[in-house]
């Protein structure tokens, strides 16, 4: 069972068949003018949840993934379409309780809605209705001249999701790297007394060779994954202004007899 006390648990909870099919997450909560409990529960249904449906929660179950209610989703699905202004008329609720085969409850339904609920209007849902504090054999010699007021609020939801995603690329560079390397220099220099010793050591004919080691530098290429950058993701709220039009109902009160162009 559902009390008024965790109406704030079912307002965006999901809500589920009694096969345990997903029917779609619960916007609004009504309660009965009389006892004050939960009668009714508007569900977003359709694949973007634009789509509200009334599914009763008298008998709904509370769990930890959401509420249970004890209709199928096929039938939620088809069910009569009446807006969601926060308040059933007593012709809507009858609609309501004839489409889901339940006994009759009391007429006239109230929003509950978290931190927020909005006036009822009590009703017979017979043939010539009559408001509350009618003047009367039973009443004082007043009545009571009710409007409805626009109370705004705001709710979040959830508008598209970012992510930050990390893949690899590849880039050719290009690097300029000087290199040395040896040649064959060729020294002729004539006998002197300096190198006549030198000259004069060893055979005076003979086939002689002398070798040298030429060394060249080769480009060298090493690769080193380095950290350059952190990148993280953060949200800020940017405030701006939304116009909410809405027609709300007034009751006027005619005065007949004394003078019948006389308005309240």
């Amino acid at each position: 069972m559902i009390a008024t006390d965790t109406i704030d648990r079912v307002i965006g909870a999901d809500v589920y068949d009694e096969t345990g099919a997903k029917i779609g997450s619960a916007s609004e909560v009504y309660l009965d003018d009389e006892s004050g409990r939960p009668e009714w529960v508007t569900v977003r249904t359709g694949m973007f949840g634009t789509k509200e449906s009334f599914v009763p929660i008298r008998d709904a179950d509370l769990t930890a993934d959401g509420v249970r209610v004890h209709v199928a989703k096929d039938k939620v699905k088809d069910a009569p379409k009446i807006d969601t202004d926060g308040h059933l008329s007593p012709q809507e609720e009858q609609e309501l309780y004839r489409y889901y085969g339940l006994g009759m409850g009391t007429t006239g339904m109230e929003t509950g809605m978290a931190g927020e609920t909005m006036r009822t209007e009590t009703t017979t849902g017979m043939a010539g209705t009559t408001g509350h504090d009618t003047s009367g054999p039973n009443t004082d010699n007043a009545m009571t001249r009710s409007e409805e007021r626009l109370n705004v609020g705001t709710r979040s939801e959830e508008i598209g999701r970012a992510r930050l995603r990390k893949y690899v690329v590849t880039e050719n560079v290009t690097q300029t790297v000087p290199v040395s390397h040896e040649e064959v220099r060729i020294e002729r220099e004539p006998i002197t007394d300096a190198n006549i010793g030198a000259a004069m050591d060893g055979p005076a004919i003979s086939e002689e060779e002398h070798e040298v080691t030429l060394r060249a530098e080769r480009p060298v290429v090493e690769k080193e994954a380095v950290p350059v950058e952190r990148v993280r993701m953060d949200t800020e709220t940017v405030t701006g202004e939304a116009q909410v039009n809405e027609e709300l109902r007034k009751e006027q009160i005619d005065v007949d007899g004394a003078d019948e162009n006389r308005r309240m």
